[in-house]
């Protein structure tokens, strides 16, 4: 059987904004699967977004384990994200899933992934998935050259140019934002 997988996720912290979005694309093998996935996430009554790329099963997963981490540790993002890590690496269950997370509050952007690693982007651009480095790239261009546009505006066009460059990444977006 054939994984599901396949997306592109993004964040921009930008003057005092935070933003996350996804495509809605998920691919089994070379063949669309599905168009309109929701892969971003809101934990902790919105303090928290959240952008998951691979399984979604396991993503699903973590995401229920990083919420749990939250509640145990009030909301501290770094501190639960850390834990999980923790977890992810050393439990026999966990380190087989087959996902990454883009975890994001008011103040910072991290990636979560299941070697352990738990990081803080350089220039306030985060990115996961099949597409990331093509979204990445458009982000820090944006952010450079085109300082007025909003986080979620340099979300939105750094994915659509994404999506027109990755064959795993589509159109239909959703981004959230805090701030």
């Amino acid at each position: 059987m054939q994984k599901i997988h396949a997306t592109t996720i993004l964040a921009v912290q930008h003057n005092g904004q935070v933003a996350i979005g996804g495509d809605g694309q998920a691919t089994m093998g070379n063949t669309i699967a599905k168009s309109n996935v929701k892969k971003i996430r809101r934990l902790q009554d919105g303090k928290v977004l959240t952008g998951f790329a691979g399984s979604t099963a396991d993503a699903f997963t973590l995401l229920d384990r990083f919420d749990e981490k939250l509640n145990a540790y009030s909301g501290n993002m770094k501190r639960a994200a850390i834990e999980l890590a923790k977890d992810w690496r050393t439990d026999r269950f966990l380190r087989r899933l087959e996902a990454m997370l883009i975890a994001v509050n008011k103040d910072e952007i991290l990636v979560i992934s299941g070697t352990g690693d738990v990081l803080e982007p350089d220039h306030q651009v985060a990115a996961i998935g099949s597409g990331s480095m093509y979204a990445q790239s458009a982000a820090l261009a944006l952010k450079k050259h085109a300082p007025h546009l909003t986080a979620e505006e340099m979300v939105r066009e750094s994915l659509t140019i994404a999506a027109d460059i990755c064959i795993y990444t589509n159109h239909n977006l959703v981004i959230e934002k805090i701030g």
